[in-house]
Parts: C-alpha cells; structure tokens; sequence
C-alpha cells in the first residue's frame, strides 16, 4: 500500500458517521478527533477527567465552528464507567460507525492497580477497551461498515504474555509491563478480526501504531527521570513526530478506503518512527494465533464482557 503522498486533507468525508475515541482529551485521541470531526463526524471524545475533557471540546470547536463533538465520561480504567458509558451509548439508538481504543498509559514506575484490580497498564491499555469494545459491538453491527482501530505501539516488540504474570503480580517492570499491554493490542485486534471474518460479519479491526510521538503519555507515565525517556528527549528532534503527525496512523486505519481487516497500520519512515501511514507488519509474536485465543478467553474471564454473535 502506497501511501506516500497521503495526507489529512485526502480523508474522505465522514458525515453522517459517529465514531468514539477514547484518551480524546490530549496528544493523538484528541488529534485523531479533531481531524474526524473537521470531515464531518459526530464525534464522542471519551475522557476520564471532566474538566480535561470540556478544555479539549473547546479547543476542537474553536478550530472547527460547528463542528459535531461532545464529551463522554469515560475512564478506560474502571469497569463501572465503561459499562456506564457503552449502556448511555445505547440508549441513544443508532448505530457506531468507529470506535478508536487510543486511551492509555505507559510504564508506571511503580506497580499500581485500576478500581477493580487490574495492573494498570494492562488494565487501561488492554482490558478496558476489550471491555468497551464488546459492550459497543451491539451498535458497531448496527453500521453498514463498522470499524474498531486500537492503537497499540512499537513497543509490543519487547512485550511477552506471560499468563502466570499477565498481571505483573510475581515481578513488575514498568517497561515490560508497558510492552506487554502494547502486544495485548496487536493479539486482540487481530482476533476480533479472526472471529468477525469467521463469522462473516461487515466488521473489520485494525491495528495501528503512531511511532514515536511527543504526548503527554510520557509526562504521565515514566517521566523525564527515566533513562530511556531521557534519551527520547534528546534524540526527540530528530527521531519523533508532533502528535498531529502521530495520529496519521489512527485516521488512516479509520478512514481509508484502501485498509483491510487485520492489516497493521504504521508510519513509513525510518524504523518506523514518522512519517506518512502504510501497512507495516508486527513482530512474530504479535502474530501467535494461539496466544492471542488465550488471551481473549482470559480477557472475557477477568472483564466479566462476552461478546455477542459478530455475523
């Protein structure tokens, strides 16, 4: 897939579309929200803090007037917000067009845990919006070519599913746990797209990755005191993209006329750390049938969220 001319001004227009994108209220969810609602989208920015989130809509509407976007209480570290969320969505009768799990964060320093127990980056980055994902797919069916993108990360490279420590609860290394919540990501968006071309649904679910990206995800996350964030900043110049740019990834997966189910989304330039999207491929194990399979029957067992018939 060449996508080297391919810029936002080549996103087709998306009106009559509503589309959720979660961590909306910064870095690439609030970019990748900005650019689909400049095209025409209704769009739900799902952030956790209320305040953040209405600083955000003010900013997007005062770039685009007019423009189709509210903000949904929605903290992708709490089961209870995530069902509440998906049971409001519901209520509202019409079908979503595009779900984008963008939300989360990135080796903590110390091992924490989410509302219901759940190592937090696991927790955030993978099972809530596992969680999300099946609560909404009652209305992502309702659409005529319903898409889920979820945004994972080179860092899923590194990452292991390590079932007798999925929850980092034997040893806990703030990189390792971010690179195996990353690979969670991968293995789950491919298995949706597994099970929803099994069933012959019109679905599809698209894996992406922003390359390196300056985000508030590193303030909240490592810090500048970490040795690897250290080096990032100083090499940052030269080696990151803005957020606007990291978000090409996330916008094309969930535009693009040209995406197929299941490929996995990147930018094309050096090491893939920036540039324009194009179709990348994931390490071996973010490839692992098996481990993904696992890992949903797990994921279904710790949420609590089976999902319905996909066809």
């Amino acid at each position: 897939m060449a996508t080297s001319g391919w810029s936002v001004e080549q996103i087709p227009a998306q009106d009559g579309k509503t589309m959720v994108v979660t961590g909306a209220n910064s870095g690439i969810g609030f970019q990748a929200a900005l650019e689909l609602a400049r095209h025409g989208a209704h769009v739900l920015l799902g952030c956790r803090d209320a305040a953040k989130g209405q600083a955000a809509l003010e900013r997007l509407t005062r770039e685009v007037p007019g423009a189709k976007a509210e903000v949904a209480a929605l903290d992708m570290a709490s089961l209870a917000s995530i069902r509440a969320f998906a049971a409001e969505f519901a209520q509202r009768g019409i079908a979503l067009d595009v779900l984008i799990n963008n939300a989360g964060v990135m080796a903590l320093p110390r091992r924490e845990l989410t509302v219901d127990g759940f190592e937090r980056q696991f927790g955030t980055n993978h099972l809530g919006h596992f969680a999300l994902t099946g609560l909404l797919m009652p209305q992502l069916l309702q659409a005529m070519a319903p898409r889920v993108v979820t945004v994972a990360s080179l860092a899923h490279r590194n990452g292991k599913i390590d079932f007798a420590n999925l929850q980092s609860e034997r040893e806990y290394k703030p990189w390792g746990a971010y690179g195996e919540s990353k690979l969670a990501n991968i293995l789950f968006a491919r298995e949706l797209e597994r099970r929803a071309k099994a069933a012959g649904s019109r679905l599809i679910s698209v894996p992406v990755h922003p390359g390196v990206s300056q985000t508030s995800i590193v303030a909240n996350g490592p810090g500048a005191s970490d040795l690897k964030t250290r080096v990032l900043f100083t090499f940052a110049r030269f080696l990151t993209s803005k957020d606007a740019e990291g978000a090409w990834p996330t916008l094309f997966a969930a535009t693009s006329t040209s995406v197929r189910g299941g490929q996995y989304i990147g930018p094309s330039g050096f090491m893939e750390f920036k540039g324009t999207p194009t179709v990348v491929q994931p390490r071996p194990n973010g490839l692992d049938e098996k481990v993904g399979e696992r890992l949903w029957v797990v994921s279904e067992e710790l949420t609590g969220v089976h999902y319905p018939p996909l066809g």
